[in-house]
């Protein structure tokens, strides 16, 4: 896959004072879910846009999710799709960009997506946040995102299929692992899926996220 992209022009400054740590800005790669919670099995409070930027309360220490504001709604997002300063993913590089550390105390059993337990997870993402991301999805979001047609959209809504949860939030880029099973689009060149907690079409050959179903 040939990836060309800037980063430059989505990459947020970041805010330097005097305190130990500043408040801190970063822009979102790709569209990105903001979260109840720090897990893809949270539900989706909203969505970041791309080039859009956010406010960083703070990130988990042992993970790579962040406290989030945007547009005046506060949440969780995945901080390897998020950038500040010198196109840097924010959760990889929290320390030098004096992001402080928080804690998450989860309120109840049923914080979940679907009100209960989402179950075991069934793999992780194929070049997500587990693996080396700089580039990746981006560029696929820039060139290979699709819009399809309206039947489209409306027979995956129309006919869900068993969701599954993956280790990695799930942007368009993305590959789904072969451990997933991909359902057919009649008529159409699609597969889809439900991928935590959202519907998306998948290319089929090389089983890459093409459109997140919103």
């Amino acid at each position: 896959m040939n990836i060309k992209l800037t980063l430059g022009t989505t990459v947020a400054g970041l805010v330097l004072a005097s305190s130990a740590f500043a408040e801190t800005t970063a822009t979102a790669w790709t569209d990105l879910n903001l979260r109840a919670g720090p897990n893809t099995t949270y539900d989706i409070v909203s969505v970041i846009p791309a080039s859009q930027s956010v406010v960083v309360d703070g990130c988990l220490e042992q993970s790579n999710w962040c406290r989030v504001t945007y547009n005046n709604v506060d949440g969780w997002a995945s901080g390897d799709y998020l950038t500040a300063m010198v196109e840097a993913p924010i959760a990889a590089n929290r320390e030098r960009m004096a992001v402080k550390t928080i804690t998450y105390e989860k309120k109840n059993a049923d914080a979940t997506v679907g009100g209960g337990a989402a179950g075991a997870v069934a793999g992780a993402v194929v070049g997500g946040p587990v693996g080396a991301l700089i580039g990746a999805a981006i560029g696929m979001s820039a060139g290979n995102a699709v819009t399809p047609e309206k039947r489209v959209t409306t027979y995956v809504r129309s006919n869900p299929v068993e969701p599954v949860y993956l280790d990695g939030e799930v942007v368009v880029g993305a590959g789904i692992p072969e451990a997933v099973t991909l359902s057919e689009v009649p008529d159409s060149e699609y597969y889809y899926a439900y991928v935590n907690g959202v519907p998306v079409l998948v290319e089929r050959e090389q089983r890459r996220v093409v459109h997140i179903v919103r």
